[in-house]
């Protein structure tokens, strides 16, 4: 005996006998009871608070705050990532004035960063901080995603 299957896969004809007994079998089955009984009944999903996407040390946000200083109209800062330097990815700071809809805010001090959603994979456990050395004062992420980053540490991959 050939299975319905085996029969498709011969001629288009039986193809489309397949397809109407599938299709009988589910309109059969939509008068038939669900198998819970009592489905508003049951537990709701208990969702858990996520963690910030990046973490702030006290100096990044004293840094932030003094350039926010210089632009009192402004809402706060929101980081991002665009896909460029040498490495693939590089992070991204800029001035808004309000909250972009799906960004993601971080408080710390009453310092406000937005996080940009399409940065969140790339940047989720990140931490920012401010670091000023004798040739340099920069933002710097160390970011356990980044499998790697240019010499000069502009820009990472993942």
């Amino acid at each position: 005996q050939i299975s319905m299957l085996q029969r498709a896969k011969k001629s288009p004809l039986a193809t489309f006998s397949v397809v109407r007994s599938f299709a009988s079998v589910l309109s059969a089955m939509e008068g038939t009871p669900s198998p819970v009984k009592n489905p508003e009944k049951l537990p709701k999903r208990i969702k858990r608070e996520l963690p910030p996407p990046i973490a702030l040390t006290d100096r990044a946000v004293d840094r932030l705050k003094e350039l926010m200083a210089l632009k009192p109209n402004k809402l706060g800062v929101r980081l991002g990532v665009k896909r460029r330097g040498c490495n693939g990815y590089s992070y991204t700071l800029n001035y808004i004035d309000e909250k972009p809809a799906k960004d993601e805010e971080v408080e710390k001090n009453g310092m406000k960063v937005f996080v940009d959603p399409k940065a969140t994979f790339f940047i989720a456990g990140s931490v920012m901080d401010w670091e000023e050395t004798e040739l340099s004062a920069e933002f710097t992420f160390k970011n356990p995603n980044a499998k790697g980053q240019c010499g000069c540490g502009e820009s990472f991959n993942v």
